[in-house]
């Protein structure tokens, strides 16, 4: 029964036994579907197709419930994964690495967990890798620590057979903060184990990451570990993607094919890993970082300023990896510090945030390299060694942002600087480039090279000379001894064993490989008419040996054969057939029934070989007579004799290296595509060019534009100043006014107060001599008054007259020449006094003549006249004319009063007093006007 039951279940389809409730059946149907995937001839088996359709096959395979049915479900998987393809992979990855990572991979059965670990791996062959990594990490969070151990495991697997170039390892090295926390102390371990992996890869660069996250136990732990690592040979692929496979497999002969994976990788071992560690940091934008007064800071005139903006500007660049941006005034800013700032410490700092903005924008930092490599060469002037070194280690980081070829024409001009510092630095910097460089020169810059550096073979000093020979040496390293022979044929055996020393110790980076010579055809063939040819025979005289034809293996499976088969039509055409053609049959004969080669046969140039052609189905053509010129290949080289059989013929005649009639028709379109891609390339060169001039042209008139607005604005700010300065002068002629008419305001009071104390005393004085020296009498008679008038003396009481020779007389004489003393008196006061009061001077001289004529009119001498004493005060109290004349008309009205009413003295007086009286507060009223007042007495 069971017996039956059994060759039952052998009978159900595979799918069915996969999917059986008893495990043993479907431990059983998982070993049949092994072998049958294994006995496959290729990827488009059928018994592959229910597995592609249901993917859920094979959850339940890699996480069946019984560990020996699991055990053999894995194995199934492997198999169904190496055998059918990287189809198998794509389809069946998001269902099958889940139950993988859930119990697979952290199985207690060995073999089970062996196998997990290979179809992960397989995966990885056959599938994108990154997906893969991506299935796998939500692991790392399971909540049973075996899980968390067993995929950190498998992972550590993975980068030791793959390598960092084929799995991202930025995803892997964020969730190592994670793994390292974790209680476990085999999680811990496990994590230990990969950092020490792709330390082995990264090196250093791994600690830009994670690095910080650590405990510094942990970081300590982990650097005795980096030091064990760092004694290490560089780690190399060991397993093969199969597109890589599939690369090697058509870029190498059977013997490559059949090499091992490590070979295979010889070439990219021999690249470090660090030039990919760059990508692991993300960007970071520093444009909010930097201070918003950084170009005015740069601009300041105070070296401390500068410096301290620069130092902030460090801090701030001081990044992994910086986010491109629009750096085009940081960098000029930079570069005119570099160039022009007097002070060593600036320039050191200035140098090092190039380096740090380099190193930070990578390949984006290309666009500003022509703008800060030519200050920075220029600047290696300085003679200080931590200048010289910052300089250097910029131009480094700026080289490394670019290639050879962008910097070559600008160091090949600086290796002829006048400044012989400067010359050493570029021949240094040169050899670094060149060591440093991952792409082989070109002929030309090869040339342009070794030119430069045999001519500073030359040179006076030693080290020059030196350098010279190092950059040869470099040079050689990395073309070969063979290619650079003719550029060392002229120097002298010291010079070349110079250049052979540096030859030896030089490590560079790229390398140009030789190309492979083609090995002479080993196969059998068949001459053009015929005859079979062995490969170990004597070749015909007079053959030339056709050109190789550079296809892959793979092209020639598919194409057809590479010399084209002349039609029956062409054969019908009179003359010989075009030389190197060979003959064909016409159509439906044998030759045309011709087996395409066997595949992997023949070398990569192998020729495709006819098989003997039957020349009863060949009609001789008919030579025509143009053809017949020696040297065409006519019957020059056939026997004069009549003509044999094709069959008779021993040896072919002699054929010219085959024309481009000759290619095949794959060859011929592969001409056309490389021709159409060669004029495009060139229209899109010419196009760049033209955008390129007009780049320039733009930048050169911006240039211009900026030129103009700064000497614009260096001429506003002059004028500016000029202002300002002239503002300030007439500011302070100002002040100096002010303080002037202060002054002349303080002096005009002083002589006003001066003025009207001298006309007080002058007036006390004089009223005080009118008061005690004239005294007017009694009333005369009319004809007394009309001679001349009479008046009496007060100490004898006698009148007398101008004319008469009274008693009185002498006393009116001495009054005469009392008067004439006291103008003569006033006149030297007023002399004395010209230049203190000029105006009070003119007054008494405008008012003299009117009171002479005053006196005169009465034909007296006006000495001892009752009005001389008005008069004098106006004089004397800066009174104008008008006011003598007014007291002119004041006398003559009282004479008329006299000469009206003589015989009342007593009311004349009285009048006269009355008329004395207004005349003075006219006088007080004037003066009071013109600022003149004085206080009562």
């Amino acid at each position: 029964m069971a017996e039956a039951a059994q060759e039952d279940f052998s009978q159900l389809p595979l799918p069915d036994r996969f999917t059986h409730k008893n495990w043993k059946v479907r431990k059983e149907g998982y070993e049949a579907a092994a072998k049958e995937f294994k006995q496959t001839p290729d990827e488009s088996d059928p018994v592959f197709k229910p597995f592609l359709q249901d993917s859920g096959l094979w959850k339940d395979a890699a996480g069946d419930s019984n560990v020996a049915a699991q055990q053999e479900g894995l194995t199934a998987l492997c198999a169904f994964l190496k055998y059918a393809g990287p189809n198998a992979a794509s389809r069946t990855r998001s269902t099958a690495i889940e139950p993988i990572r859930e119990k697979g991979l952290a199985s207690t059965r060995p073999a089970a967990k062996a196998a997990a670990q290979e179809a992960i791996l397989l995966y990885v062959e056959n599938d994108k890798p990154d997906f893969v990594v991506e299935e796998l990490l939500p692991a790392l969070s399971h909540k049973q620590p075996k899980v968390i151990a067993a995929t950190l495991s498998t992972i550590t697997i993975m980068f030791h057979n793959f390598g960092c170039r084929i799995l991202d390892p930025k995803p892997v090295l964020k969730t190592l903060p994670k793994v390292f926390g974790h209680a476990d102390k085999n999680v811990r371990a496990e994590a230990t184990n990969l950092t020490a992996e792709l330390y082995r890869w990264l090196k250093e660069a791994i600690k830009v990451v994670f690095w910080n996250d650590l405990k510094p136990v942990q970081q300590q732990d982990l650097e005795k570990l980096f030091e064990k690592i760092k004694e290490e040979p560089p780690p190399k692929q060991e397993r093969l993607t199969r597109a890589q496979q599939a690369a090697a497999a058509v870029a190498g002969d059977n013997e490559d094919q059949n090499a091992s994976p490590e070979g295979a990788e010889d070439v990219e071992a021999e690249d470090p890993v660090e030039v990919e560690t760059l990508d692991l940091a993300e960007p970071v934008d520093v444009f909010p970082k930097i201070a918003k007064d950084l170009h005015e800071n740069l601009a300041s005139s105070k070296w401390k300023e500068r410096k301290d903006a620069l130092d902030a500007l460090l801090i701030v660049l001081n990044v992994p990896r910086i986010k491109d941006g629009p750096f085009h005034e940081i960098v000029g800013g930079l570069a005119k510090i570099i160039l022009k700032d007097a002070n060593v410490a600036v320039v050191g700092v200035a140098a090092n945030c190039v380096e740090k903005l380099a190193s930070g924008l990578r390949k984006g930092f290309a666009k500003y390299r022509s703008n800060v490599m030519s200050p920075m060469l220029e600047r290696c002037k300085e003679k200080k060694q931590a200048i010289a070194d910052a300089l250097g280690t910029a131009l480094d980081a700026v080289f490394a942002s670019t290639s050879l070829s962008d910097c070559l024409e600008e160091m090949i001009s600086f290796l002829t600087h006048k400044n012989p510092q400067v010359k050493l630095e570029t021949v240094k910097f040169l050899t670094r480039c060149l060591r440093n460089t991952r792409d082989v020169p070109t002929k030309a810059e090869v040339k342009q090279t070794a030119d430069a550096a045999i001519k500073l073979l030359t040179e006076s000093t030693e080290v020059m000379r030196s350098g010279g020979a190092e950059i040869l040496g470099t040079l050689m390293k990395i073309l070969g001894e063979r290619a650079m022979g003719p550029y060392l044929d002229g120097l002298d055996d010291i010079r070349k064993a110079k250049i052979k020393e540096y030859f030896d110790a030089a490590v560079v980076k790229a390398k140009e490989r030789p190309k492979p010579i083609a090995p002479p055809a080993k196969t059998a063939g068949t001459s053009a008419l015929g005859k079979k040819v062995t490969a170990g025979g004597k070749k015909p005289a007079g053959v030339k040996k056709p050109a190789p034809i550079n296809t892959a293996p793979a092209q020639e499976e598919e194409c057809t054969p590479l010399k084209p088969q002349p039609t029956a039509r062409s054969l019908a055409k009179p003359g010989l057939s075009r030389p190197g053609s060979g003959l064909s049959a016409p159509a439906g004969s044998k030759l045309n029934a011709l087996k395409k080669p066997a595949s992997g046969a023949a070398s990569p140039q192998r020729r495709v070989i006819s098989p003997p052609i039957n020349t009863e189905d060949i009609e001789t053509p008919i030579p025509s007579p143009a053809r017949f010129a020696p040297g065409r290949g006519g019957l020059a080289g056939r026997p004069l004799n009549k003509p044999t059989p094709a069959t008779s013929h021993a040896e072919p005649a002699p054929t010219p290296p085959p024309s481009s009639a000759s290619l095949s028709a794959a060859e011929k379109a592969e001409l056309e595509t490389l021709r159409a891609e060669n004029e495009r390339l060139a229209s899109l060169n010419e196009s760049l060019r033209s955008s390129n001039s007009k780049l320039y042209t733009e930048i050169s008139e911006l240039q211009n534009q900026n030129a103009q607005l700064i000497e614009d604005h260096t001429r506003d700010v002059l004028q500016i100043k000029a202002k300002e300065t002239q503002l300030v002068r007439a500011r302070g002629e100002c002040d100096v006014l002010r303080s002037e008419i202060e002054s002349a305001k303080k002096d005009i009071e002083r002589q006003k107060r001066e003025m009207s104390r001298l006309g007080r005393e002058s007036l006390g004085r004089h009223q005080q001599r009118d008061t005690s020296a004239i005294t007017p009498t009694s009333p005369l008679p009319p004809d007394e008054i009309n001679n001349g008038g009479i008046y009496t003396d007060t100490n004898t009481n006698s009148s007398s007259t101008v004319n008469g020779a009274r008693p009185g007389t002498s006393v009116l004489s001495r009054t005469g020449s009392a008067a004439k003393q006291h103008q003569q008196h006033e006149e030297k006061e007023n002399a004395g006094d010209a230049n203190t009061a000029p105006g009070l001077f003119n007054s008494r001289r405008k008012m003299s003549p009117t009171a002479a004529s005053y006196g005169g009119a009465n034909g007296n001498s006006g000495a001892t006249s009752p009005h001389r004493a008005t008069v004098a005060a106006a004089a004397l109290n800066g009174v104008t004319s008008s006011t003598a004349t007014t007291t002119t008309a004041a006398s003559a009205s009282v004479n008329g009063s006299r000469d009206r009413s003589p015989a009342e003295p007593a009311e004349n007086w009285r009048r006269a007093a009355e008329v004395t009286s207004q005349l003075k507060a006219r006088i007080e009223q004037m003066k009071a006007r013109q600022g003149l007042s004085r206080p009562q007495h």
